[in-house]
């Protein structure tokens, strides 16, 4: 059973650690992202569909840039158009879960999801997403706390008006990032298609995304901290499975409801136990860039 328990973390966890990653690098360069689950379910179906055309690997990379497309479009909004972050990012989450809908409907004329794929390859039991979930990021944290890139990031994120009089180019570094985040989350909804399951279907990411930011506050806006929230909500979503398997008479005390909210409710849980003012969020975020203001 637990290592059952320790193969179910292993597969749920990756989608959530990416995303969570991602959004941990567009919100310490100072932008809020809660269009991390539009992202996702943007990489999910780009991938999907394009495996059904090319190899699986290639699918996947199709979905990394359907959700740096989405991403790019939020930091536009935010960034140049100096839109409400927030408001941008939940219009994104409504709007693809409309347009994959659509897009089902049109291309595959099944509102359920896309034909079977060929999954990717195992890797010693999976896939090789499992893999770079586990070293990304402690590579992302040396990226963003050892480079002069991350130098910049973090002070954009914290003082960016100071960062320009440097001769930092504030917009173009926070539209990076925010890019970057939704490749991240698009590659995480690419391994729940691809990997996880072989097919998109119309539900996914299921609020994964939503439970990849709750993992990034938790986490303390860091990548290590981050992903090891993601790998602590995983473990709700691993628990549930593994007791509807192994005590199928569970299911007749225990709504099956309440298994599902399971993964969900330990997230809430989790968030209204921080003590407040543990975690110190970006002093910038969420505020637009104004060239002007010194």
């Amino acid at each position: 059973m637990l290592l059952a328990l320790l193969s179910s973390v292993l597969d749920a966890a990756p989608a959530v650690v990416f995303a969570a990653v991602g959004a941990t690098l567009s919100e310490r360069a100072g932008v809020v992202n809660v269009g991390v689950e539009g992202m996702m379910r943007a990489g999910a179906f780009g991938a999907a569909a394009a495996a059904l055309v090319m190899p699986t690997p290639l699918g996947v990379l199709v979905g990394v840039a359907a959700g740096a497309l989405v991403a790019a479009l939020h930091a536009w909004l935010c960034i140049q158009g100096r839109s409400d972050q927030v408001v941008s990012g939940m219009a994104i989450n409504l709007v693809m879960l409309a347009f994959g809908q659509f897009l089902l409907e049109a291309a595959f004329s099944s509102p359920a999801g896309t034909p079977a794929i060929t999954q990717l390859p195992k890797w010693f039991g999976h896939s090789p997403l499992t893999w770079l979930a586990i070293v990304l990021p402690f590579v992302v944290h040396l990226a963003v706390t050892r480079t002069p890139w991350g130098l910049r990031l973090r002070a954009v994120g914290e003082k960016p008006q100071a960062v320009a009089a440097m001769g930092v180019r504030v917009t173009r570094l926070r539209f990076g990032a925010v890019v970057l985040s939704g490749a991240f989350a698009g590659l995480g909804g690419a391994q729940l298609s691809t990997a996880v399951l072989d097919h998109f279907e119309s539900h996914m990411p299921s609020g994964l995304g939503f439970m990849a930011v709750a993992a990034m506050v938790f986490g303390r806006w860091t990548p290590l901290g981050a992903a090891g929230a993601a790998l602590f909500f995983a473990f709700g979503d691993a628990l549930r499975i593994s007791l509807a398997s192994s005590a199928p008479g569970l299911l007749e005390v225990v709504p099956q409801g309440v298994l599902l909210a399971l993964p969900y409710a330990l997230t809430l849980l989790v968030l209204s136990l921080q003590r407040r003012g543990a975690a110190r969020a970006p002093a910038a975020l969420g505020q637009p860039y104004d060239p002007e203001l010194r």
